[in-house]
């Protein structure tokens, strides 16, 4: 490196580069988004904990599920409100890189989970008469704890390899959050084995996940076909018509931003790719297992019946 290079301390985050009227519209906008995700994260996770009916392992990893969705969106979405109402859009280099860290290993959480929650609805109804063995509460933490251990360690590797780098500029990311491709645009040397390092850890974490959901809802859906009972195969249609939406939503945005081709797409589209996967899924999520799942609407109502009597 010659000496006249200088190392960067801080970043710009050139954000959504619109009117500053509008940007105290998108604030409003996105902090109330930000507020229904917590909101609605928190009642889903605060109903599991609450009413025992919903002790079960299938509720166990949804409440998981609510807790990486709040952890996800916490991870980018105050600095990018912060960022929209004020006219310096900087962050240290340090917490830039710890945002990078975090949304990575919160994003593939999300991913290792929704695995998990499929393989649990797949021996829910083709093994049911193995399921509160092969389901055990020692075999549900272990694979919860491994989703989150796993994906904080891949998540080291990626930060491992971009702290190898030398940063000496440009000073701006036309990003409103620290995103990994466009922390790699900041180094001043080769970047390519890091972007081949992320695109084979797409593949693995987008790709390979996704195979197994499908495998586990195709012998699902045999299985449902084979049920005698049309209220029987209503109810696991309901269960895992959900899961399959949450699946959709978040691997087909994730696969679009992550694999396909840089020039397909604008980065003004991919800002909003990445708040589709950040902000809107978090938010939604809730919002399909709550409105589309009996149990947990069931449960709400003892709750409010319980608050409305004392």
């Amino acid at each position: 490196m010659g000496s006249n290079q200088t190392w960067i301390t801080e970043v710009i985050l050139l954000g959504f580069q619109v009117d500053p009227k509008l940007e105290l519209f998108l604030f409003g906008f996105f902090l109330l988004f930000y507020s229904l995700t917590l909101m609605g994260n928190g009642m889903v996770l605060g109903l599991i904990c609450w009413d025992s009916t919903l002790h079960t392992p299938m509720y166990f990893f949804l409440s998981n599920l609510a807790i990486v969705d709040m952890s996800y969106a916490s991870s980018i979405v105050p600095k990018m409100l912060a960022n929209l109402t004020m006219q310096k859009k900087t962050i240290s280099f340090a917490p830039c890189l710890l945002q990078t860290f975090l949304y990575l290993a919160l994003a593939v959480t999300e991913c290792t989970s929704l695995v998990v929650m499929s393989y649990d609805r797949y021996v829910a109804i083709c093994h049911p008469l193995h399921y509160a063995v092969i389901m055990s509460w020692r075999v549900c933490t272990i694979l919860a704890a491994t989703c989150w251990i796993f994906s904080f360690l891949l998540a080291l590797v990626h930060i491992t390899l971009i702290l190898r780098l030398p940063f000496c500029g440009p000073q701006t990311i036309d990003h409103f959050f620290c995103q990994i491709m466009s922390v790699f645009k900041l180094a001043c040397a080769d970047t390519r084995l890091n972007q081949t390092v992320l695109f084979v850890g797409s593949v693995f974490v987008l790709v390979g996940p996704l195979c197994l959901v499908l495998v586990s809802y195709t012998c699902i859906l045999f299985a449902i076909l084979r049920i005698q009972s049309w209220e029987s195969q209503r109810k696991a249609f309901s269960t895992c018509s959900s899961h399959l939406c949450v699946v959709g939503l978040f691997f087909g945005s994730a696969i679009v931003m992550y694999m396909a081709p840089k020039s397909r797409h604008s980065q003004e589209q991919r800002k909003i790719l990445s708040l589709f996967y950040s902000l809107f899924n978090p938010m939604l999520n809730p919002m399909i297992y709550s409105v589309r799942n009996a149990e947990v609407k069931g449960a709400l109502r003892r709750f409010l019946r319980k608050k409305t009597s004392v």
